[in-house]
């Protein structure tokens, strides 16, 4: 028996999105950013990283969440369904027409009043957070080359036991091609680097999307 994990072919993607209870509101929002926006598409989370990251989010019993790179609102949409009615999630975006998007979502599925959104940097948004280690689940998924940033920003704030998942660190596989210089593989290995030797978390990157990095506060 392999000790490795299987590769996802187009065919086996459909099969876990079928068998993960995507309902009919996360693929109207997956289909319309796939619509409206093309390419730019690209920087939505998939439809299995929805569904995780919802039951994740129940697992935890998580009640104060921060998001950093909100795009059109499914990755906010699905933290949010798993808090509890009183939780919170901030999220952190530069974009008002994207998450735009979002917004309508939120209405319809009944978590918009969970949900706080600022646009503005989100290295300026962190940094003026309460410095208390009271945040139970984080999501990063934004400009490669601010990861660290966010990072150092959060982990002081996270609680013990509180979880930070990191979007794209397997980076379409790239980070293990010797021929990618670009800023952004380098800036994902460099992360990736850090965390592995960050003593404060213990950490996993799990092959679902584009690579997922979940780290707990130890």
């Amino acid at each position: 028996m392999s000790t490795r994990s299987l590769t996802i072919d187009e065919t086996l993607q459909h099969y876990i999105v079928a068998h993960s209870g995507i309902d009919p509101l996360v693929a109207a929002l997956i289909e319309e950013t796939q619509t409206q926006l093309g390419d730019a598409a690209t920087m939505q989370i998939s439809a299995e990283q929805a569904a995780f990251t919802t039951t994740l989010t129940r697992l935890l019993g998580a009640r104060s969440a921060v998001e950093i790179g909100t795009f059109t609102g499914l990755s906010a949409l699905s933290i949010a369904r798993g808090l509890p009615a009183d939780g919170h999630l901030l999220c952190c975006d530069v974009s008002e027409e994207w998450t735009a998007v979002g917004r309508r979502y939120w209405e319809l599925a009944g978590v918009a009043d969970r949900i706080e959104l600022r646009i503005a940097p989100a290295a300026e948004t962190l940094a003026a957070l309460p410095t208390d280690a009271t945040i139970d689940l984080a999501f990063i998924d934004a400009d490669k080359t601010g990861y660290p940033t966010y990072w150092a920003e959060l982990v002081p704030r996270m609680r013990p036991g509180g979880v930070i998942l990191v979007d794209n660190t397997l980076w379409s596989g790239r980070v293990v091609d010797p021929a990618d210089s670009s800023d952004d593989t380098v800036a994902i290995r460099a992360f990736n680097e850090l965390v592995t030797a960050d003593e404060r978390m213990e950490s996993v990157i799990l092959p679902i999307g584009d690579g997922l990095t979940l780290a707990r506060k130890r």
